[in-house]
């Protein structure tokens, strides 16, 4: 660790790690410190969507829509482990948006970005289509079009990692404690995760810090002002399969609301709200009233009815909007806004911004900052992120070829291992030759060997940055595997630390 960084960034989400990988890669010195784990909160809980987002178009947010559009295919190409293709359908509801509506937004949708692997939306007859089976037989046609999913968490952790490849530092549970600028630049005092004090110099501060972004402002650097801030709440739940394939659905509702009803592995996942929110948004919990709210825009869909009590799990994040005077929190605009306060020892502040578009705002943050230090941006297209570079032309491929090279290898345990590590699986693995070499079983898919890698490769402290965001294995174990794997962490895990 360095004295003196050209850039220190705040926050662990995906702002503030895209943020510390391109400033790296732009060959600047770069601290990157993080309160919590690596998206821990709003980074960890959105839609697991890499999207251009249908409904903004309704809003007028054509520049938005076309950007994010235009990053889908260049993220797939970036990560093609933790980014696939999926397949959304849209049931027409007569009672809310028209035909003629929704079809003009879909071909909107389908020429405002480049689209090259990404199949164009159709009309369907849902009672002659295998996606219409689990609706109701009142809903009779629909459309199809093309978004992608995402492993939103493992997302953020990969911008970090390469951040890493490129010289940057990575401290999470770190805290700012407070900043001010000085003869060196911006004087920054650290709290480490042992409690001690740290203190680093910086020639520019980048405050990335998500909902907590107004409070790195006026708390720890004392820059008071009118909130820029509009903090809105969404919830998901997770409830047994409710349909086959591997196809979702986007649902209307009466209050303008979209849902999203996605495919989970063996569960689905179902969200979002969106609610005003003033609380601390390190106590986030999904409530009665908006579960209540989701299982209903999915029974006025769907044959089969969900209930409250069919959740297996729920999750909640905050969204740090920039406010734009807005009347509901359905309407706040979804897009990034950046505020720089001074040029020589400048302090640049993020609102706003999307999983889909986070390259984009991270070039953007950059340009700002580039007077300070003489930066020229990298071209495109970028580097794919770790893991993303496949020996093989498709992930499939290399699927088949890793099965062969592991026999011993349960099939489902490789997929999940494949779809979080894409090639550096090779790692994770090397000199397995059976199943037993991979240590202690926890449940779920998690192994001693691959939780030894999540320490010592991708700052996992605790039990929950594994079982929740690393991987997703604490949704397939029980609660006496949970508990028992928190039990094995304190015996076995806890001082390793990273490498």
């Amino acid at each position: 660790m360095r004295d003196h960084y050209d850039v220190l960034v705040v926050g662990g989400g995906i702002n503030g790690c895209g943020i510390a990988n391109l400033a790296a890669q732009c060959g600047l010195s770069v601290l990157l410190v993080e309160q919590d784990d690596l998206a821990a909160h709003t980074s960890s809980a959105s839609s697991k969507l890499i999207h251009g987002g249908l409904r903004y178009l309704e809003y007028g947010e054509f520049r938005l829509v076309r950007e994010a559009l235009a990053e889908r295919e260049v993220l797939l190409a970036m990560a093609p482990h933790i980014i696939r293709p999926l397949t959304f359908i849209l049931p027409h509801h007569k009672a809310l948006r028209p035909v003629w509506m929704i079809r003009l937004g879909l071909l909107l949708y389908d020429h405002l970005g480049s689209r090259e692997q990404l199949p164009a939306s159709q009309r369907l007859t849902l009672a002659e289509h295998p996606a219409g089976a689990p609706l109701r037989p009142f809903y009779h046609t629909g459309f199809s079009y093309a978004d992608c999913w995402v492993d939103d968490a493992r997302l953020v952790v990969l911008n970090a990692m390469q951040a890493r490849e490129y010289g940057a530092d990575v401290l999470t549970h770190t805290r700012l404690d407070g900043a001010c600028r000085s003869e060196a630049g911006w004087l920054a005092r650290l709290t480490d995760p042992s409690g001690a004090p740290l203190t680093v110099t910086a020639s520019a501060l980048v405050n990335a810090a998500g909902p907590w972004v107004e409070r790195v402002l006026e708390t720890t650097l004392g820059h008071a002002g009118r909130s820029r801030l509009r903090l809105v709440k969404g919830s998901h739940i997770v409830v047994p399969r409710c349909y086959e394939g591997e196809h979702a659905y986007l649902l209307q509702n009466g209050d303008r609301r979209v849902v999203f009803v996605l495919p989970y592995g063996d569960y689905t996942l179902i969200g979002t709200t969106d609610v005003p929110f003033d609380g601390d948004p390190a106590t986030l919990a999904a409530s009665a009233e908006e579960i209540d709210y989701l299982c209903g825009v999915v029974n006025e869909y769907f044959l089969r009815p969900i209930r409250p009590q069919d959740v297996v799990w729920s999750f909640a994040g905050v969204r740090p909007l920039f406010d734009d005077g807005s009347p509901s929190a359905t309407a706040v605009t979804r897009d990034y806004h950046l505020e720089l306060d001074g040029s020589d020892v400048p302090l640049l502040s993020v609102f706003g911004g999307k999983l889909t578009t986070h390259r984009q705002l991270a070039r953007a943050a950059l340009a700002r900052l580039a007077s300070r230090f003489d930066l020229e941006l990298p071209d495109e297209p970028p580097p794919a992120l770790p893991g993303g570079v496949l020996p093989t032309l498709t992930l499939s491929a290399y699927r088949h070829q890793l099965a062969q090279r592991y026999p011993w290898l349960p099939a489902k345990l490789l997929t999940a291992l494949l779809q979080r590590h894409g090639s550096l699986i090779e790692r994770v693995l090397h000199g397995a030759t059976a199943l037993a070499d991979l240590g202690t079983d926890h449940g779920g898919g998690l192994y001693q060997r691959e939780v030894e890698y999540l320490i010592r490769e991708e700052w996992a402290r605790l039990p929950e940055d594994v079982l929740w965001r690393r991987s997703k294995c604490g949704l397939a174990m029980s609660a006496a595997e949970r508990q028992a794997f928190a039990d094995a962490w304190e015996t076995r895990y806890a001082g390793l630390g990273m490498g």
